[in-house]
């Protein structure tokens, strides 16, 4: 890719980019220059370089990339000498961790800052310094923050951005400003207080004892004061701005910290303890997933379903994500502690959780299942520090949309990829005409800026498409809009959000399809117990349907009657599916599902029902493939705009197996018959990859399902439970 490498300053990241780039065969040569006579022997001894000079200026003749990775105080000096050369066409790049003060320099330097320059740093390190502790993997999966200004030459970034990724890094782009920012709240502010906290012990008179009784809590947090002094010293300097900023929010929050000590405030305290302790866990838990995703991905995840087997036992399928949604919602604006069981921990409802405890909401656990929300009352929240990031959850932002457009604060909503494409005008354009100011990106798509400080009306509205979201998200809106707000459904949606507000004690009108509620009144704190997920059950529903001689019990399913639309279209079909153990819950009616397998017949799905099981389609058409004659299914446009197109992608999978199906805008047509084997795609879409599985079932060859690895996040315990019944998918090593 390039001739000649000239690397400036041989410690662990300048010899460790030499050495990686130099075993990678993608330089002709690798040349590296240090001030340090026996850094320059070592260099070339170890293999970290082809070569060294002592000499700059011989160096970097003939240069194609020069890679200045010096203390960030000498950066001045080494750019005033490279100013003052010729470079011809070399690409300059560094490794410093301020660089606004890397941009200064080069600027003043060379008078302007050069187009082929590209600020770099690779947050990666070791507990060994100097070229001898060169490690040519260093760098693999590790993140290197490329800075480049709008002057920047494209080919050159492109050119950095290569080399790093052939190391294995992780590269992201970021604005000089946001870089600093970052790692002045991420890695100079933490350093800065470990050196503060053990300076100020050490100068006690009864230092011996604090240090000689230190608990591990102490060795921890302190570790990092074991760093270099002076490279610290030039840090702090060089990124005094960004470090100020955040050490001074840092002080008003400690202040407020010593106020509620001292005030004996310890509900206070518990909001800090329990917002710290899950938010490290809860954006930990995001990051790990989103790159273990990322990485199978890549590697492209596959389930292999190998056909045949039956289904038997009992179990019980993960807690519902809706009324998870809602009781984390309402428990938090009722007045009063409220209790929650059979909380559904996955990624969808912790940001709803997550969201509220950015908003002043202290809420313990989840632990189990459990989590207690201490309510804070329709007018109790406050301002997020930030951006609210919801992940991939569309039901979080549309129903939060809602809520946060009656508050008196500003608020952004913020996603990841996936939900940033979906539509979310739908909720936005009806709350606008309540009075609501909210701002999207192009075509109504997050993020979605809410502007607080503005009186709602209530409003009558019909729902142009049936959907419980929309629905949701006007009724919170009316929780605090003058007067009264109704909605209007065209077909019926589910109903959470009316029965968990009358649950919390608040007025709900229901009439047919019209839902209305009025401002003024409260929310008062409740104890929630939520039902297994009928979603999460519908593919085992159909799994003990199509396998002969199978028979499966689903232990505490939610039988909403707007949710049963999977039961009612499977037995239209010829299942045999008993509920038994009928009882309320908190409000929510539940069951056992008692399924045996039975002969299905193709149907024309009545209009109707096509609202109450949106989510099962994709497993329902997996049932059409295995009925006798054909199915249709009409009105369900919805589809198309979910985590991924479900009617082309299933379409597209179920005619790779060999079975008949059309496409239409709002459906499809499917031809009961054989399934037969081969590779089909999920898309991302987790239901898509979990329809494929139970598909095997019926299957005459192994089905292998790729890009499998969001079932991880969204159905955690599917490849146990399948195992557990009788379903013979598994995830394939990867070679």
């Amino acid at each position: 890719m390039i001739g000649r490498l000239v690397v400036i300053g041989l410690g662990l990241i300048g010899g460790s980019f030499a050495k990686g780039l130099r075993e990678s065969g993608l330089c002709r040569e690798v040349v590296g220059v240090d001030l340090d006579p026996q850094s320059r022997q070592l260099a070339v001894e170890l293999g970290v370089v082809d070569r060294c000079e002592e000499d700059l200026v011989l160096a970097c003749q003939g240069a194609d990339v020069i890679q200045l990775a010096v203390p960030i105080l000498a950066m001045e000096k080494l750019l005033a000498l490279l100013a003052g050369m010729d470079l011809g066409q070399a690409v300059l790049t560094d490794v410093g961790s301020a660089k606004g003060n890397v941009v200064r320099a080069a600027q003043e330097a060379f008078g302007g800052m050069p187009a082929r320059f590209v600020p770099g740093h690779p947050i990666a390190g070791s507990e060994q310094s100097g070229v001898e502790a060169s490690n040519a993997q260093l760098f693999r999966r590790h993140k290197v923050i490329l800075t480049p200004l709008e002057q920047t030459d494209a080919a050159a970034l492109d050119l950095v951005d290569r080399l790093w990724r052939e190391l294995g890094a992780d590269v992201e782009h970021m604005q000089v400003e946001r870089h600093d920012e970052v790692l002045a709240a991420t890695s100079h502010l933490p350093h800065l207080l470990a050196f503060g906290l053990v300076d100020s012990l050490a100068k006690r008179s009864e230092n011996l004892d604090i240090f000689r009784y230190a608990a591990g809590g102490f060795r921890d947090f302190t570790r990092i004061a074991g760093s270099d002094p002076v490279m610290w010293h030039d840090i702090f300097l060089a990124n005094r701005e960004a470090v100020l900023r955040t050490l001074d929010t840092f002080r008003n929050d400690l202040d407020a910290l010593r106020d509620a000590v001292d005030a004996g405030d310890g509900h206070q305290l518990l909001g800090v303890f329990t917002r710290a302790r899950v938010a490290r866990e809860h954006f930990g838990k995001i990051l790990a997933r989103r790159a273990y995703v990322d990485a199978m991905n890549s590697n492209d995840l596959i389930f292999l379903a190998n056909p045949g087997g039956r289904l038997s036992g009992r179990i019980r399928v993960p807690g519902d994500k809706s009324i998870s949604h809602r009781s984390i919602m309402l428990g938090s604006l009722a007045e009063g502690t409220t209790e929650v069981e059979g909380f559904l921990e996955g990624e969808d409802a912790l940001a709803t959780l997550q969201a509220f405890r950015d908003m002043g909401v202290v809420i313990e656990g989840p632990h189990h299942g459990r989590v207690t929300i201490h309510g804070v009352g329709l007018h109790g929240l406050k301002p997020a520090p930030g951006p609210i990031y919801l992940g991939n959850s569309g039901t979080s932002m549309r129903l939060l949309s809602g809520l946060l457009a009656a508050q008196s604060f500003d608020s952004t909503l913020t996603g990841d990829p996936s939900l940033s494409k979906r539509p979310m005008n739908r909720v936005a354009n009806p709350l606008r005409e309540m009075g609501a100011v909210i701002e999207t990106a192009a075509e109504g798509r997050p993020p979605m800026v809410i502007r607080g400080g503005h009186r709602l009306k209530g409003l009558t509205y019909t729902l142009p498409m049936a959907s419980a979201q929309v629905k949701s998200c006007l009724l919170l809106a009316g929780l605090y809009a003058e007067g009264k707000t109704t909605v209007t459904e065209p077909a019926p949606t589910r109903d959470h959000t009316e029965r968990m507000l009358r649950g919390f004690g608040y007025s709900v009108s229901v009439d047919g399809a019209t839902a209305s509620v009025e401002s003024g009144g409260k929310l008062k704190a409740t104890h929630i117990e939520v039902p297994a997920d009928i979603s999460s059950a519908a593919f085992f529903l159909v799994a003990a349907s199509i396998a002969e001689g199978s028979e499966l019990v689903l232990e505490h399913v939610g039988i909403n009657p707007t949710r049963t639309g999977v039961i009612d279209i499977l037995r239209l079909m010829g299942a045999d599916i008993r509920l038994e153990n009928q009882r309320e819950v908190g409000g929510e009616p539940v069951a056992d599902l008692h399924v045996r397998a039975a002969k299905l017949k193709g149907i024309e799905i009545p209009e109707e029902l096509v609202p109450l099981a949106i989510d099962e389609f994709p497993v329902l058409f997996v049932a059409a493939a295995c009925a006798e004659g054909r199915t249709v299914l009409r009105g369900a446009e919805e589809l198309r705009v979910k985590e991924s197109d479900r009617i082309q992608v299933m379409a597209d999978g179920l005619l790779t197996l060999g079975v008949k199906c059309e496409p239409t805008p709002d459906g499809i047509i499917i031809e009961g018959g054989q399934i037969g084997g081969g590779e089909v795609h999920g898309h991302g879409d987790h239901r898509i990859a979990m329809a494929f599985s139970v598909a095997s079932l019926r299957a005459n060859a192994p089905i292998r399902i790729h890009d499998c690895a969001n079932v991880a996040t969204s159905f955690p315990n599917f490849l146990a439970l399948c195992a557990q019944v009788g379903i013979r998918v598994a995830q394939e090593a990867q070679s």
